[in-house]
């Protein structure tokens, strides 16, 4: 698991914070996308994960509907699949150095 969780209130421009995931999202009347990148030092083999979650009903859990991830060295984005439906929706990152779980961070958004 990942050693650190915030929330962001939207978007936010983080491309200078090494091994934080910024996160953005793309809607059209078709559906939701979740992007996630990250920017890491080029000799880094980094992973960063994103989803989208859905709330059912008021109250009840965040379900992820949609996610992917990468690896690679260096600076690293993952999108999800397009997500359909009327449910609230967050999106979720979890980024860093793949190879030690404690320097991932995760973040999310405010529910849309």
């Amino acid at each position: 698991m990942a050693a650190t969780a915030t929330s962001e209130a939207g978007t936010v421009a983080c491309a200078t914070v090494l091994n934080r995931p910024c996160i953005t999202h793309q809607v059209d009347g078709d559906g939701i996308v979740g992007i996630a990148q990250v920017n890491a030092d080029p000799t880094q083999l980094t992973m960063v994960q994103v989803e989208v979650r859905s709330q059912q009903a008021w109250g009840s859990p965040w379900e992820t509907v949609a996610s992917a991830s990468a690896v690679r060295v260096g600076s690293v984005q993952a999108t999800t699949p397009k997500v359909t439906g009327p449910a609230p929706h967050i999106i979720c990152a979890t980024a860093g150095p793949a190879l030690d779980a404690s320097k991932q961070v995760t973040t999310c958004t405010n529910p849309f």
